[in-house]
């Protein structure tokens, strides 16, 4: 969890200092929100068990996936700038998330240099991610859309200790679809034609990858 999120580099003394932040936790049944568009803003949540979407109303007022987190990841930035929060987050399955109260964590930043360092860094990260997102809705094809969000999910699982061939998806393929500007239909012709050409298998909600050469080549450039 500590690689995961944002002490990379802090020594014992001040992980005990960032540790002692973390006072409070809450615990999540599958489709309850952490929190909802214009709630006040207080903490980061990094997400200790369980995995989370989170939405934002587009202007024909449909749901729009923003983001799916699993553990090790921090959300709730959406709210720094306003103090409230622009987006919801929904547990996709019961979870439980650790609550990093966002002014002692500041203050803390400005004595402890390596947790500064560490949160630009992440602050940095997530623009390049809502960078990427960008791009995978703006210029890939619907099936380069689909095997990149695989091939990341399959690093995320890596970096967790888990297979990164064998991937559970929390998120329904409408969801899936939602999130990659795809239709349902979309979403499902795609695997269903990666299954017949050798690609992955699906299994309910389990995906096999079984050929990440593959996969790699058909998201080209973007992966």
């Amino acid at each position: 969890m500590r690689e995961l999120c944002l002490p990379v580099g802090m020594d014992t003394a001040d992980l005990n200092l960032l540790d002692a932040l973390v006072t409070h936790r809450t615990r999540l049944k599958k489709g309850a929100a952490l929190y909802r568009v214009g709630d006040p803003f207080t903490a980061l949540y990094a997400i200790r068990i369980g995995s989370c979407k989170t939405t934002i109303l587009a202007e024909d007022g449909r749901e729009q996936i923003a983001g799916y987190h699993m553990l090790g990841d921090i959300i709730g930035l959406d709210g720094i700038s306003s103090d409230r929060h622009g987006c919801e987050a929904i547990a996709l399955e019961d979870t439980e998330v650790c609550a990093l109260p966002f002014d002692q964590l500041e203050e803390l930043a400005r004595t402890v240099t390596s947790l500064q360092h560490n949160l630009h860094k992440f602050l940095s990260r997530e623009i390049g991610v809502e960078q990427h997102v960008m791009l995978l809705l703006g210029s890939m094809r619907a099936e380069e859309r689909l095997a990149v969000f695989l091939l990341n999910l399959s690093d995320r699982y890596r970096l967790r200790g888990y297979s990164a061939t064998e991937l559970v998806l929390r998120m329904t393929r409408e969801e899936i679809g939602s999130y990659l500007g795809l239709k349902l239909e979309t979403v499902s012709r795609l695997l269903s034609r990666l299954q017949e050409e050798g690609l992955l298998q699906v299994q309910g909600r389990t995906v096999k990858l079984l050929d990440l050469a593959a996969l790699r080549q058909l998201a080209g450039r973007h992966c």
